[in-house]
């Protein structure tokens, strides 16, 4: 079972073995830090807790073998006030040091004030260097003559934006761009091409939402960000639970036993799954197989830059999982 391709670019994957990060390891689940009320920040299904100070020393040697094989020092990241991209901040700091990051905040007219104080927040902990540029005037600009944009093409136009953003300032700041984008919304789709999804390197790409709350506790990201509601900022009160219809520790658990373990339809019912609810993530997942790839090219030569149609991916490739790869109707484009 594997909805992520084992080869891009010409070369296989690597992967973590399992026990690094202490899944599939009978232990006791870590203690969840409790708010002021006494109940638990978040929920984090067992099979998903991990020890924190091994993630954070396998993501910090991951951080700086990016930059040094690139020939960088420095990093530049989009900092929403959000969870992910507060993480992304911090474990940046703790491995190469607060000094050589860039946080650059990009509020458009539909985010939080809550998100922007967030974000500033989490600049004033770390004492890292950071910068406000607002993108609202830009998507503002563009739909002028388009009063009837929707707040998603309005949403992606934004996110594409603030990567543009990004990608400028890594010239002035002479740092590489670090990806905010976690393992559950890399499978699901829920990213913008070319917007959220693109970097130079993502620390937090193989981590569930859930394993990113947990990190986040671990390495200090303040409470209000670790307990608020996802959200994308489309539009007011938007959340990310609310618009998909599912909790996150529900959606992780299940991408867990179906993604990562291979674990059939029947079998995942047969575990308390609703088989509805198993069937809508197999096709948002098969529906946004193209997001995790490069773009293919028509194969002309014996070696072809990203996926290889031609090339031989070996004795155990394209089994069936029961997924189909390809684009379903109605699967956005963006």
């Amino acid at each position: 079972m594997r909805p992520w391709p084992r080869r891009l670019g010409g070369a296989k994957r690597t992967r973590l073995e399992p026990t690094r990060l202490g899944r599939h390891v009978s232990r006791p689940v870590p203690l969840i830090p409790s708010g002021a009320d006494g109940k638990p920040l978040f929920g984090l299904p067992a099979e998903l807790a991990m020890d924190t100070d091994i993630a954070r020393g396998v993501i910090g040697e991951f951080i700086r073998g990016q930059l040094r094989g690139a020939g960088f020092e420095r990093a530049v990241l989009g900092l929403s006030g959000g969870i992910d991209s507060g993480l992304v901040a911090y474990l940046v700091a703790e491995a190469i040091g607060a000094d050589r990051l860039l946080c650059v905040l990009m509020p458009s007219r539909t985010s939080s004030p809550a998100s922007l104080a967030d974000a500033e927040d989490v600049v004033r902990r770390l004492g890292c260097a950071s910068e406000i540029v607002e993108v609202g005037p830009m998507v503002d600009a563009f739909y002028e003559a388009q009063t009837d944009a929707s707040a998603l093409r309005r949403g992606n136009f934004a996110a594409r934006m603030r990567m543009a953003v990004l990608y400028d300032r890594s010239v002035t700041w002479g740092g590489l761009v670090v990806g905010t984008g976690n393992k559950t919304e890399g499978l699901i789709g829920y990213t913008t091409l070319f917007g959220d999804s693109a970097s130079a390197f993502n620390p937090i790409g193989d981590l569930y939402k859930s394993q990113v709350r947990q990190l986040a506790a671990a390495i200090g990201v303040p409470e209000q960000i670790i307990v608020k509601a996802p959200s994308a900022d489309l539009w007011p009160g938007q959340t990310d639970e609310g618009e998909a219809g599912f909790s996150y520790p529900q959606l992780d658990r299940l991408l867990f036993w179906r993604i990562d373990n291979g674990r059939s339809v029947e079998e995942l019912v047969a575990m308390g799954f609703d088989p509805e609810f198993v069937e809508r993530v197999d096709r948002m997942v098969a529906g946004s197989e193209f997001k995790r790839q490069l773009a293919p090219s028509a194969k002309m030569g014996h070696l072809t830059l990203g996926p290889d149609e031609g090339a031989d991916d070996g004795p155990d490739e394209g089994a069936d999982d029961g997924l189909d790869r390809q684009r379903l109707p109605g699967s956005s484009p963006s």
